[in-house]
């Protein structure tokens, strides 16, 4: 009786486990000659599958359909951790705060808590602590430290962590809301007829840079600012026909209707909140 040995399929994390183990082999091999050897070896395979991915990503780029499907691949971990170790998409820094905080978030919700990542500025990530984590007390504490101490550890251009205060309970009517366009935080920006339909402008303040968006006549609201490496946007094309906004630093393409970032998947435009009176664009900041 003859039995058949099935090969069991591996997971993502399987494979990406063995190839560090390999390399932490490879890097305590004593031999110098070896040791060069190997990491040679290793440096021209990821040269040549980073050759054939580049020619892969060129012919889905240059067809509308290949642009479709390349955006739903790179919503896969494997092929978007792929990409990104061959230096084909770069990581933003959103991204990365994000993957950071999801090793830490097993530990504070064990504890009660929870953290949620708001922005970055200028070396600082804002986070909002949740549950237990929400508090004085001595626990409370140390969930805070050991968010803060994993960012910076873990992602060099963190430089501090600031907690900001979590938001009101849906089922409050805060008083500054019941105050119209006097209502605190509001800013007053361009009028209606300094935008028209099908461009974007910037409006900047002492307290925010605020990229305003005209789209079929329906009017939107952004931090003026790459999510990537913090470029301003409005030094950047915006293509009104496909709703496209272009980096002018590095090319990252942004649909201009949600703020959601097609080059890397997961960066997305912080939007402000936007309503019009008496013919002026009104744009409350984060």
């Amino acid at each position: 009786m003859t039995t058949k040995t099935e090969l069991k399929e591996e997971s993502f994390e399987d494979i990406a486990a063995r190839i560090d183990k390999a390399l932490e082999n490879v890097n305590k091999l004593e031999d110098a000659d070896a040791k060069m050897h190997a990491l040679g070896l290793k440096t021209a395979i990821e040269d040549f599958n980073k050759f054939g991915l580049v020619k892969i990503v060129q012919k889905l780029k240059a067809d509308e359909r290949g642009k479709e499907l390349l955006f739903e691949l790179l919503e896969e971990q494997s092929v978007r951790s792929l990409f990104t170790v061959h230096g084909i998409i770069k990581q933003d820094i959103g991204s990365k705060i994000l993957q950071v905080l999801d090793f830490v978030k097993p530990y504070m919700q064990s504890h009660g808590g929870d953290v949620e990542f708001v922005k970055f500025e200028e070396g600082t990530a804002f986070v909002r602590l949740l549950g237990s984590c929400n508090g004085c007390s001595q626990s409370a504490v140390t969930l805070r430290e050991g968010v803060e101490e994993a960012l910076v550890e873990n992602i060099p251009e963190v430089t501090n962590v600031e907690v900001v205060p979590n938001e009101p309970s849906p089922g409050l009517i805060q008083i500054e809301s019941l105050d119209k366009s006097k209502s605190k935080g509001w800013i007053e920006t361009l009028s209606t007829e300094e935008l028209p339909e099908g461009k974007m402008k910037c409006f900047q303040t002492d307290e925010a840079n605020i990229l305003l968006i005209n789209i079929n006549n329906n009017l939107s609201a952004y931090r003026n600012e790459c999510p990537h490496q913090g470029l301003p946007l409005d030094t950047g094309m915006f293509d009104s026909d496909e709703n496209l906004i272009t980096c002018a630093g590095h090319g990252f393409k942004f649909d201009a209707t949600s703020g959601e970032c097609i080059t890397a998947p997961q960066a997305q435009l912080e939007v402000f909140p936007l309503r019009v009176e008496d013919g002026k664009i009104l744009v409350r900041p984060n």
